[in-house]
């Protein structure tokens, strides 16, 4: 729950991950992040394959333990914040319970914490209603579309107040039109709640179509290159997509992700070459 403490909601500062195997050091997927969120921001993450934005997505989320490094969420350890159950996660894939009906899905949560079942009933129900899906609350997953597959995962996210919604390329396996639309409903989520999202994505346009901030990130081991405002104005869209400035903060981007090595960069043995369609903005 958000305990609405003073400050950045997520703070990391001088992370690194190193993956190993015996002593051996085997990948260095992360080095030197220092990063804030601000409460109710939505911050995209992007970068080349490989670059580490997933891993740095569960080091926020205490999926993953940092080799180096501090982060805080809600002005506690990540490992505390996560067992007072301040994040909401979705994936790429939706991982609904098929044997379940589309509201015992987004039930779940608030049955493994012991709400009463008036509560449970009422909150499913306002998170049906949120996401659009009010008139499919018995259908079961296979009945429905990759996209409303998608929202109910949501629904489920939000469904015990999380502080913090983690997204790690949760549009990437639907088709373009289908993603446009989900760009929509999530933003227009995050506006009805204001809740403070951190989203993975390999798509320059859905990046700064969404968010507040876009972090880009280096060739791994991943580093912070840039991070880039978006003042596109809300709410935002179809239109937004042909304005002068959508385009303008879209090439920024890009051009982010093109910059050779920096200096932190070179010092650590350079950065491999991105790959022209990432570059493009293509989803990968």
């Amino acid at each position: 729950m958000d305990s609405q403490e003073p400050g950045p909601v997520v703070r990391l500062s001088g992370v690194d991950k190193e993956f190993s195997r015996g002593d051996a050091v085997v990948t260095k997927a992360l080095e030197g992040i220092d990063l804030e969120i601000r409460r109710g921001e939505f911050v995209s993450l992007i970068g080349p394959s490989g670059c580490g934005k997933s891993t740095l997505l569960r080091v926020i989320g205490d999926l993953i333990r940092p080799t180096r490094g501090e982060v805080v969420v809600n002005g506690k350890p990540a490992a505390r914040a996560r067992r007072e159950r301040d994040y909401g996660m979705v994936f790429q894939a939706p991982v609904l319970m098929e044997w379940r009906t589309v509201e015992d899905n987004v039930r779940l949560p608030l049955e493994i914490l012991g709400r009463p079942a008036a509560q449970r009933a009422t909150r499913t129900r306002e998170m049906l209603d949120l996401v659009e899906l009010g008139d499919f609350v018995k259908h079961y997953p296979y009945q429905l579309s990759g996209g409303m597959q998608q929202r109910v995962a949501i629904a489920r996210a939000l469904s015990f107040e999380p502080a913090i919604l983690l997204m790690d390329e949760p549009f990437g396996a639907l088709d373009e039109m289908t993603r446009e639309r989900m760009n929509s409903e999530v933003l227009r989520i995050w506006e009805r709640t204001g809740i403070t999202i951190v989203f993975v994505t390999h798509s320059i346009p859905e990046a700064v179509f969404l968010s507040s901030r876009v972090v880009v990130m280096s060739a791994r081991p991943g580093r912070i290159r840039d991070v880039i405002d978006v003042d596109l104005a809300r709410p935002r869209n179809e239109d937004t997509r042909e304005t002068r400035r959508y385009f303008e903060l879209v090439t920024a981007v890009r051009e982010a992700l093109r910059t050779g090595p920096g200096p932190g960069d070179a010092a650590a043995g350079g950065v491999a070459s991105i790959d022209r369609t990432m570059a493009e903005g293509a989803v990968g």
